[in-house]
């Protein structure tokens, strides 16, 4: 009986030390241990913006996760090989956004007058549009620099009586050798009532005309005729003029 027994618990060892849920159980706690956790602090970007694009390099079982209350935290566990990979991820998209510096130039065409402005005589911009348009004077309204963060919104007043409003939005695209600045752009006329002779009259509002509303792609550094626009239906028309440059 005794060596019954002994045979009995020799075939039943091997057999549980082999059992796969067991084993499973075993890999699945190694693996636990193994994982790699890591707080990542953002500079550029929010974390839910980006939270999407990391899952691509996690595991099954990896967590990247974002506090709204913390925008700019992610917390990020799994094997190190993934963890790296996310990291690395992070490091390509958490980057410093452009700044792209704008010349904007609002000039006035003429049918009637011939008059040009001095530092438009030679403009060879000026040049080409004596070629294309029937004016024949051009003088300068307002010239302004704008300064904007890539896909951020800017606008400035212009005009000797404020009364055009212009405003843009860049998208930089492209490799770093040869980016290209896509650019929303809206020029627009605001035309004020007089001052009321009372305090207790009420202003009127005023009135707001689109004259140019476009997009446009444009090399860094080039300089490019937005659109024309005729002013009040007469012999006169305005001319926009932008030139773009990315900018460290």
């Amino acid at each position: 009986m005794f060596l019954t027994l002994a045979f009995t618990l020799a075939v039943v060892l091997p057999a549980l030390a082999e059992d796969p849920a067991a084993i499973a159980a075993q890999n699945e706690k190694a693996e636990t241990k193994a994982l790699r956790k890591e707080i990542v602090k953002l500079k550029y970007v929010r974390a839910q913006d980006i939270q999407n694009l990391l899952y691509a390099y996690a595991s099954r079982d990896g967590h990247i996760q974002s506090n709204p209350n913390m925008p700019t935290v992610l917390s990020v566990s799994d094997t190190p090989e993934n963890v790296e990979k996310i990291l690395a991820a992070i490091r390509e998209i958490d980057v410093k956004p452009a700044d792209v510096l704008y010349t904007v130039q609002l000039v006035l065409g003429s049918e009637a007058d011939a008059a040009t402005d001095a530092e438009l005589q030679n403009d060879p911009v000026i040049k080409e549009l004596r070629k294309l348009l029937r004016y024949k004077g051009y003088t300068l309204l307002d010239s302004s620099f704008i300064r904007v963060v890539n896909r951020e919104s800017a606008s400035v007043i212009l005009g000797q009586k404020a009364e055009f409003e212009f405003a843009l939005k860049p998208d930089v695209a492209g490799d770093a050798k040869a980016p290209v600045i896509k650019t929303d752009v809206r020029l627009r006329q605001v035309i004020r009532a007089a001052t009321p002779e009372t305090a207790t009259m009420k202003a009127a509002q005023p009135i707001v005309n689109t004259l140019i509303e476009s997009v446009l792609n444009i090399k860094s550094g080039d300089r490019t005729v937005v659109g024309v626009s005729k002013l009040d239906g007469g012999d006169k028309g305005l001319i926009l003029i932008i030139s773009g440059k990315i900018v460290d």
